[in-house]
């Protein structure tokens, strides 16, 4: 794939008059071209052209990150050195937001480009107009070879790209295996989002190499059974499962943008009882959309963006209501893709809610049996792709991937049903439903629906297996787990919050996002300034900057499972309470009502208390550190005792302490 608009060795680009260069960037342009950019462009060139005059590499500018969706300005290879350039043309002053954005650059190259690793790369912003400052030359604090950002103006420039030459010595980069490298992204579900809202290929942002079953071959899997359906005027349901993090809203939202057209009878729409994950996937695009369309001189309000992007992903409540309007009618969609599917409610659970909320006494389906019923309505063909994600029922009411199958077996048995080869793993609670299955003959079994490795832990692909033993109690496979894993995964615990902060803000570079995470019923982590009943806005959590103190960045407001269920973080803080205790025996399991723990007894609460932690130490892309307090022994809510026997367990599989 030709990632740069224009690419040639630095001997040819000093050769070629401007007009040229222009040209071929006009040409690798498939965008409308503003004079704006044409004139930056125009700058670019004469500075590069009198600063790499004695310099031999290659040069390449407008280079695609599609995992971000945007491109770098400029990249140089000189020796040993691979240089990202960030223009700002005109501008006198070196932005914080500028000086995230070249090394967020430079980080997307060290940690996705096969061929970067591990080489030496230089951030730079280079405004024009700004006064000469000399940045030190320094490598990051994790002293993997990339350099911390360089600030320059257009005078500057050489001086900058000289001295670190001097500081990194090593081989000379050869140009077609640099370019040959391959790309392998790991985006975050937001990221990931915005490019395939902007027409970008699953392809272009997902791995795939050997060791992950790749993303494109269940969306393939997926857009077959819609296109046979279709074709042959079936009724279709499909199971889709994976790991934490493997990717299944990604897929989700991939096949929803493909048949993204009314017009097509393919029409899909993604759906989601996740309410923080809905609301901050459409506020990203609608941002999103605005920026873009700024950027092309264009002015669109905010609430126009979202009008469109709320067509696209939708709150599978609201799709419910709408059904409930006129119970006859088909929805607009054929295709209706259900994200975290096993946590659709059960019947006392939706009836309650119909009766309390929508005045709709004695209604006597559940969530799942009424949603097919809705796509059923269709005369000729549908279909409806849950997406499972196993141990992760968090909420009372979710009732799990069986209640799927027993709607099915009441009041859809024409319904052709494609499941994962792994629906029957003990995760999904499903092994009784499946039995009943095996009499119909209108069920296939796929490998292709099974996302077996996480994507989120770009930099560890086992560590929802190592949460998975940690919570099973199996410490000594957690030990061999967490001994694969800890060289490129950091996990370290602490007894102080404040440590846990510092190490956050030292791991993380560029525009990383870091926060601290806990549990719903941590109602006991006051004493650490943590107030678990103050309700954290998710939109200003997860997507607003360093400079607002309501984002995840002040470490001050903290979010729960509920807020961070479907989505991640670069970097985590788990804070423990004393809600879920370790024991010899098994976990203890606790709710602060009044002023004293209360044991929970009922199983299924016990189960979405497990779920919780399962989905808190899951959160992270690159790393976290986790919290148990010290406890006070003069506090009878924190005594030592109630946060020590975690501690240790956590200590005894071998997590390093700080």
């Amino acid at each position: 794939m030709k990632r740069a608009f224009y690419s040639d060795s630095i001997t040819n680009f000093l050769k070629s008059s401007e007009e040229e260069i222009i040209g071929k960037l006009t040409l690798g342009n498939q965008f409308s071209l503003e004079q704006t950019q044409r004139e930056a462009w125009l700058v670019e060139v004469e500075i590069l052209k009198r600063v790499l005059s004695s310099y031999n590499g290659s040069i390449y500018f407008e280079y695609s990150i599609p995992r971000m969706g945007q491109r770098i300005d400029v990249v140089v290879l000189i020796g040993s050195v691979i240089f990202v350039l960030e223009f700002k043309i005109g501008e006198k002053e070196y932005t914080s937001y500028a000086i995230d954005q070249v090394m967020d650059y430079a980080l997307d190259l060290k940690n996705f480009h096969e061929s970067s690793h591990d080489q030496f790369i230089a951030p730079i912003l280079i405004a024009t107009k700004a006064k000469t400052f000399y940045s030190i030359v320094a490598l990051t604090l994790q002293n993997d070879k990339l350099l911390l950002p360089i600030n320059c103006n257009g005078d500057s420039l050489n001086d900058v790209i000289e001295n670190v030459l001097h500081f990194c010595e090593g081989n000379e980069i050869d140009r077609t295996q640099w370019e040959r490298g391959r790309y392998r992204p790991t985006p975050t579900i937001i990221e990931a989002a915005i490019a395939l809202y902007n027409n970008h290929s699953v392809d272009d942002i997902s791995r795939s190499d050997a060791s992950a079953i790749n993303l494109s071959q269940t969306s393939d899997a997926i857009s077959k059974i819609i296109q046979y359906s279709n074709e042959n005027s079936r009724k279709s349901i499909c199971f889709v499962t994976g790991v934490p993090g493997s990717g299944k809203t990604l897929v989700g939202l991939h096949v929803a943008t493909t048949h993204f057209d009314k017009s097509n009878d393919l029409y899909s729409v993604f759906l989601s009882g996740n309410g923080p994950l809905v609301a901050i996937l459409r506020e990203a695009l609608a941002r999103d959309k605005v920026k873009r369309e700024k950027e092309k001189g264009n002015k669109i309000k905010k609430h126009v963006a979202m009008s469109g992007v709320k067509m696209f992903i939708q709150n599978v409540h609201n799709f419910r209501d709408e059904c409930l309007v006129d119970i006859t009618s088909p929805p607009i969609e054929h295709v209706a893709l259900f994200d975290e599917a096993q946590r659709a409610w059960n019947l006392e659970q939706t009836a309650s809610f119909m009766s309390r909320k929508k005045k709709t006494p004695n209604f006597k389906y559940s969530e799942p049996e009424f949603l097919i019923s809705c796509l059923n309505r269709h005369p000729d063909w549908a279909v409806v792709v849950c997406l499972v994600g196993g141990g992760q029922e968090i909420n009372i009411g979710e009732a799990g991937i069986s209640e799927w199958i027993k709607s099915l077996e009441r009041s859809f048995k024409d319904w052709d049903i494609y499941v994962s080869s792994r629906l029957s793993d003990s995760e999904y609670s499903a092994e009784e439903m499946l039995e009943r299955l095996k009499s119909r003959s209108n069920v296939e079994y796929n490998d292709a629906l099974h996302l077996a490795v996480s994507m989120r832990s770009f930099r560890a692909e086992h560590v929802s297996l190592l949460v998975k033993q940690l919570l099973d109690l199996n410490a000594d496979e957690a030990r061999n787990t967490l001994e694969k894993i800890k060289s490129n995964y950091p996990i370290i615990i602490t007894r102080d919050l404040s440590k846990a902060k510092q190490w956050l803000k030292q791991q993380a570079r560029g525009s990383e996002r870091y926060g601290i995470i806990v549990s719903s019923q941590a109602e006991r982590l006051k004493p650490q300034s943590i107030f678990v009943k103050s309700p954290v806005n998710p939109i200003h959590w997860f997507l607003d900057g360093k400079d607002d103190t309501r984002s995840s960045y002040y470490l001050e407001d903290v979010a729960t499972e509920f807020d961070v269920q479907g989505l991640e973080l670069d970097w985590v803080c788990v804070t423990w309470d004393a809600d879920f205790r370790y024991a010899k025996n098994g976990w203890q399991h606790w709710s602060f009502r009044g002023n004293r723990w209360q044991k929970i007894n009922k199983l299924e609460r016990q189960i979405y208390l497990k779920n919780a932690y399962r989905v808190l130490l899951t959160r992270a892309r690159q790393g976290m550190v986790i919290v148990v307090p010290q406890g006070n022994d003069e506090d009878h809510t924190r005594p030592p005792k109630f946060y020590d026997s975690t501690f240790n367990y956590l200590k005894e599989i071998g997590f390093e302490e700080i």
